[in-house]
């Protein structure tokens, strides 16, 4: 792979059109959602087969997750510091989780939890920047301006080598909220392949993938027919094969809307119906487990963000005393969270994916570790009534946890530690930078030595600092 690699031409996409729009809209109309142009940068060299391709899927939990409250107790610590919450021994002998996690502490052994993760961004969108670009930047902004590794990713992959798959091949199941991460000067040609609806309503169904109508498929091919033999004059003067480059790309694109193993990978109702109960019959359940449904279907860049209403009141991991009672909170989502995640774990191990697909939970920080109190400015779910006296923790990136499954490391262990109270590293710390060293190896992309054209013509590293985690090297 080139060090220095150039980023296409600034392309625009469209956005979801509805059936019938796109059959209005005609041809044209894919062309505009930029499909043909993202997979004409797949066809540089030979594609890997399925099991060499390495994938992953990143849960992101928005807001912070709280490290004293889940995976990094502090039972020894003074009222102020430690929560209600009891602590329960984990398969992993020595390890302790609190009772809020007592299936993923029954599987402890299929993962390892990083307690040593910082950076220097106490705001939302910086240290989201942080975590997903490597942007050290700790002011707030309004856009990102560095592509996160998925954008990253999914541009190298692309350029790298075709895919036999007709399925987009960065996928967003419940998306990360765009204005704390993007592709920036990559372009929106390389933004994820966004599924928002909640997979959990009965009639789920994903726009523009797989039409179910034959009818529809028919005049679809129809037009792609016409298409072609109108440009037939065209192509005795096409000297460089484009249209013939064109043509291959558009039915490619067009698989995506009539390959039926497109509309199946995200169809879940062709899942055991004990294995949908298994992973929990609501959004997050359903949104992990059609993320393990399409890296089986060859998707190979996976994020799902667990917001919205099963978080409680503010729908993020957002515990200020002001909006949650960060307790009741926890109580609240806790058992979801718990569900979803190790019922995705305990799959990557049973069904043969754990050496291929590196799975990741994380947030862009912890929680504060000292517990604070204030009144709370509205009632709803995990808060009490406006004005009531309630606890909660604040932002904290000086310490905080993240789990790893799967990717073929070692398991069963932690990594690094904190403090008595919580409140820093004091072992084996690890930054933003490294991180996303590590993800970038698991994909085979050597962080230290790739660099992207930025929208100035600049070479820019796609990270400019971190080391891959030795112990999370397969």
């Amino acid at each position: 792979m080139s060090s220095l690699i150039q980023p296409p031409s600034r392309i625009r996409c469209a956005g979801p059109l509805s059936r019938r729009g796109f059959m209005q809209f005609g041809l044209s109309g894919m062309v505009a959602l930029s499909w043909p142009d993202l997979l004409r940068l797949r066809a540089e060299n030979a594609a890997k087969s399925k099991a060499e391709r390495k994938a992953i899927i990143m849960v992101w939990l928005p807001g912070g997750q709280s490290h004293l409250d889940t995976y990094d107790p502090k039972p020894d610590s003074s009222s102020e510091y430690r929560g209600p919450f009891k602590t329960i021994p984990t398969k992993v002998p020595g390890m302790h989780f609190t009772e809020l996690m007592p299936l993923q502490a029954k599987i402890a052994d299929k993962f390892t939890v990083l307690r040593s993760m910082n950076q220097t961004a106490g705001g939302h969108p910086a240290g989201t920047l942080q975590m997903l670009s490597g942007d050290p930047d700790t002011r707030d902004k309004p856009a990102p301006r560095l592509p996160d590794w998925m954008s990253v990713a999914h541009y190298l992959r692309s350029k790298e080598a075709p895919r036999a798959a007709a399925l987009p091949n960065y996928v967003s199941v419940n998306p990360i909220n765009s204005t704390y991460c993007g592709p920036a000067y990559l372009g929106e040609a390389y933004a994820a392949f966004a599924v928002s609806e909640d997979p959990n309503r009965p009639r789920f169904e994903v726009p523009n993938i797989g039409l179910a109508d034959e009818a529809e498929s028919r005049r679809l091919s129809d037009r792609i027919a016409l298409r072609r033999s109108l440009d037939k004059m065209e192509r005795a003067f096409d000297r460089q094969g484009e249209l013939h480059a064109l043509d291959q790309f558009e039915s490619q694109a067009m698989s995506l809307l009539t390959n039926s193993q497109t509309r199946d990978a995200f169809d879940l109702s062709k899942e055991d119906a004990r294995t949908r109960d298994r992973y929990g019959r609501n959004r997050w359940g359903q949104q992990l487990l059609l993320a393990r449904r399409l890296v089986e279907a060859g998707v190979e860049i996976i994020t799902s963000s667990l917001h919205g209403p099963l978080c409680g009141r503010t729908q993020v991991w957002d515990d200020h005393a002001v909006d949650h009672h960060i307790f009741e909170a926890l109580r609240f989502r806790m058992g979801n969270y718990d569900q979803a995640v190790s019922s995705l774990i305990e799959d990557i191990y049973a069904r043969g994916l754990d050496k291929r697909v590196l799975v990741v939970v994380t947030g862009e920080f912890g929680r504060t570790p000292k517990i604070t109190f204030d009144r709370s400015t509205g009632a709803g779910d995990a808060s009490g009534p406006a004005g009531t006296l309630q606890p909660g923790r604040d932002h904290w990136p000086r310490a905080f946890s993240n789990i790893w499954a799967g990717g073929g490391i070692q398991t069963g262990t932690a990594i690094g530690a904190t403090d008595k109270r919580g409140e820093d590293v004091i072992e084996r710390p690890c930054s933003a930078g490294d991180f996303l060293a590590t993800i970038y190896h698991h994909l085979g992309i050597d962080a230290s030595k790739v660099t992207i054209e930025d929208f100035n013509g600049r070479p820019r590293p796609i990270v400019d600092h971190g080391r891959p985690i030795s112990e999370l090297i397969a």
